[in-house]
């Protein structure tokens, strides 16, 4: 991707992605728990299903980037994807 800003044009890198499936279980004292099979270490905590999926790509984003940071292999199920590809959306009613 290439855009201009400030005068100048900037060549942006596409970033990786990453489909990763979550497993959400509800707590006993209340609020959601989500993990993921796919990366190890990754938690995210909050009060409800809507919270855990707005917080997830941040904590996946920074779990991962410190992954390549300090050259931790990333787990075999971890795998990058490019478009197309198929991915599940929540929808509540």
């Amino acid at each position: 991707m290439v855009y201009y800003a400030g005068g100048i044009w900037i060549e942006r890198k596409s970033l990786a992605k990453y489909v990763l499936p979550l497993e959400i279980k509800a707590l006993e004292e209340g609020g959601y728990l989500a993990t993921s099979p796919a990366l190890p270490g990754f938690l995210v905590q909050a009060e409800t299903v809507e919270e855990v999926l707005s917080l997830a790509p941040d904590v996946a984003q920074s779990l991962i980037e410190a992954m390549k940071e300090k050259g931790v292999p990333f787990p075999q199920t971890l795998q990058s994807v490019e478009p197309p590809f198929h991915a599940e959306l929540l929808v509540a009613l």
